[in-house]
């Protein structure tokens, strides 16, 4: 009976070890703290990275900039909303991958209001444009210094935060491009102030894009919708020409429930028209003007993604029909004249010309994927293979 209960305890033990080797971690951030002059205080910020940051095929490839305000209380969700919707993995790619970057909270209500709110007990209200001025400053260069970054930065913020983001978007300069403004707590804002804000506004303002989602208050939501509605009709009777902007109501989510939902709205807002499918693309032209409406209304230059016409490529270059082989190469030409430090874009190109008979190009473009990327065996395969039969 002994024995038996012995044995029974060591399979125990073996189960449990089992077990306890098998647990891991699930990693999507890292915590970054760094010393600001500006504020006089340590300031930490969490990062999260795209799914293809550490891959040495995309070792080219620089990344949108997200800052999220409140960040201790929106990491998780919108890290995996951006994560969702950019990922090759999910097949979804409606928005460019990016670089997530979520500030932890010291005094909210200090750096979130960019006007003194005067109440009957002291307060340290209207310290807004200084914490711009830690963001620009001193953040936004050490994550240029540290990462692989694209000039191209969207603020978004909640309540306060989204107050800070729409007096960020309405400054003359800014470092910001897009901001998405959640249920901006305007009520500081009354008809006089906020005359003042939009009387001060100059053409800058309208370059950049701004989403603004308004969620239900129950009794109080007229007052609520109307500063929202106000500024939103007052910035379109402004703008010279078309708007760049959104403005969203969600009739059925309160002031705590609607920022993941005007997230997810506000993102897709901005990049409207960059997740094309290919199905719909039917030629390099087509492809380009329509990368080049996008460009024009975000005010910055958005070429295709270097996936979407690979696959554009790859797709008539094995279809049956000689022109669609021909028309194919236009597509990978395409990507290495936009992504000319990509490894990748000059293997499909020697792949297309390969593929039509033209060896000596071929072997050219080969030569420049392995010059990008020695570790490329298959552009190595190719050469010899090719250089043999010359």
């Amino acid at each position: 009976m002994y024995k038996n209960i012995i044995i029974v305890l060591l399979l125990l033990m073996g189960i449990n070890q089992v077990k306890s080797q098998d647990v891991g971690q699930i990693v999507i951030g890292t915590k970054h703290s760094l010393k600001s002059n500006i504020l006089n205080e340590d300031r930490e910020y969490w990062i999260s990275l795209p799914d293809s940051y550490n891959d040495k095929v995309s070792s080219h490839k620089r990344y949108p900039v997200l800052i999220v305000l409140d960040g201790n209380t929106h990491f998780k969700s919108i890290s995996g909303i951006v994560n969702y919707m950019s990922s090759d993995r999910y097949g979804s790619r409606t928005i460019p991958e990016m670089i997530v970057v979520a500030i932890q909270n010291v005094d909210r209500r200090r750096d979130y209001t960019p006007d003194k709110v005067i109440t009957v007990r002291e307060n340290n209200t209207g310290g807004g444009d200084r914490f711009l001025s830690f963001l620009e400053e001193e953040l936004l260069p050490e994550l240029d210094q540290k990462f692989r970054t694209e000039s191209y930065r969207i603020l978004f913020g909640h309540s306060l935060g989204g107050l800070l983001a729409t007096h960020a978007y309405m400054k003359e300069n800014t470092l910001f491009n897009s901001f998405i403004a959640v249920d901006p707590s305007f009520g500081t804002w009354d008809s006089e102030t906020m005359d003042k804000k939009l009387d001060s506004l100059t053409e800058r303002s309208f370059e950049r894009f701004i989403y603004i989602a308004t969620a239900n208050w129950g009794k109080r939501n007229i007052r609520n919708r109307d500063r929202h509605v106000r500024l939103y009709e007052s910035l379109n009777s402004r703008c010279k020409g078309e708007l760049p902007a959104k403005l969203e109501y969600f009739e059925n989510e309160d002031h705590s429930s609607v920022p993941i939902i005007a997230f997810h709205n506000g993102i897709s807002a901005i990049f409207e028209g960059y997740g094309i499918s290919y199905r719909d693309v039917k030629d390099k032209e087509q492809l380009t003007r329509h990368f080049q409406t996008l460009s024009e209304r975000l005010s910055w230059d958005f070429q295709p993604p270097e996936y979407l016409v690979n696959r554009l490529g790859y797709r008539m270059l094995q279809s049956g029909n000689d022109k669609d082989k021909s028309n194919a190469l236009e597509f990978f030409i395409l990507n290495a004249e936009n992504y000319p430090e990509s490894s990748n874009s000059y293997d499909s190109l020697g792949e297309a010309y390969e593929t039509l008979g033209n060896t000596q190009k071929a072997i050219e473009n080969y030569k420049k994927s392995l010059e990008l990327n020695a570790g490329n065996e298959h552009a190595r395969m190719k050469i010899k293979q090719l250089s043999k039969s010359e």
